[in-house]
């Protein structure tokens, strides 16, 4: 009778080590994300411009501006990328830089041959109006809505890449949806983009704009378009 229940007790235990074996391969198979900062320093990641990107608390903060620090593991394109934000004020400027042609050596390449999306919630303190605030095509395109949270509170973006259309979700609601080739309003100021098509794929990065703009990401990921 003992043999039978030691035989039954290791059993069961043998049943539900297989049951979460099995969930958490489920959970790795169905979650797809690979994250790009580890939390803990700057492993394939470069900075570019003045200023610096630096680790405190598992986030990375910014000094100075203004700047990008870009992801060298290599282009993105037919995914989603997946960040994490919060601004350290009420409202604050940064933005995440995508479809980049080529490795960055510089601040201003990337803003006039790739896109930035947005953060700033308040465009019109600047002077700048709708198609300057968080979620858009910096300058390019008019938002669909206007869902950023102020600082402190956390944000989280999502930027598909499908071949040359652009769709942007911030906190669960559509901002952006652009296709290449689709009409974009004319230059108002000297330092916003160059028009232009951009290519289906290229490097990301992040902006640091200015020592009153702090902005920390504590999550950068990226998950591939399940193309069918």
């Amino acid at each position: 009778m003992k043999r039978q229940i030691i035989s039954r007790g290791l059993c069961t235990s043998l049943l539900i080590f297989a049951i979460y074996s099995f969930a958490a391969a489920q959970d790795n198979k169905t979650d797809g994300w690979k994250q790009l900062f580890n939390g803990k320093d700057l492993t394939d990641w470069k900075m570019v411009g003045p200023g610096s990107r630096y680790v405190k608390d598992g986030t990375l903060r910014s000094h100075g501006g203004m700047g990008l620090l870009y992801w060298t593991g290599g282009k993105l394109g037919n995914c989603t990328i997946r960040v994490v934000y919060r601004m350290e004020k009420f409202n604050s400027n940064s933005g995440v830089f995508i479809r980049i042609p080529i490795e960055p050596r510089e601040e201003w390449m990337p803003v006039h041959y790739g896109y930035e999306v947005q953060i700033d919630n308040h465009p019109e303190t600047s002077g700048e109006d709708d198609y300057h605030i968080t979620g858009t095509l910096y300058s390019l395109t008019k938002p669909l809505a206007k869902s950023g949270k102020p600082g402190p509170q956390w944000n989280t973006m999502e930027i598909t890449l499908d071949g040359p259309r652009t769709i942007v979700y911030l906190n669960g609601q559509k901002v952006t949806d652009y296709t290449e080739g689709q009409p974009v309003p004319k230059r108002k100021f000297s330092y916003e983009p160059q028009r232009g098509i951009r290519p289906n794929e290229g490097y990301i990065g992040l902006q640091n704009h200015s020592d009153s703009d702090i902005v920390d990401f504590k999550e950068v990921a990226v998950k591939p378009l399940n193309k069918k």
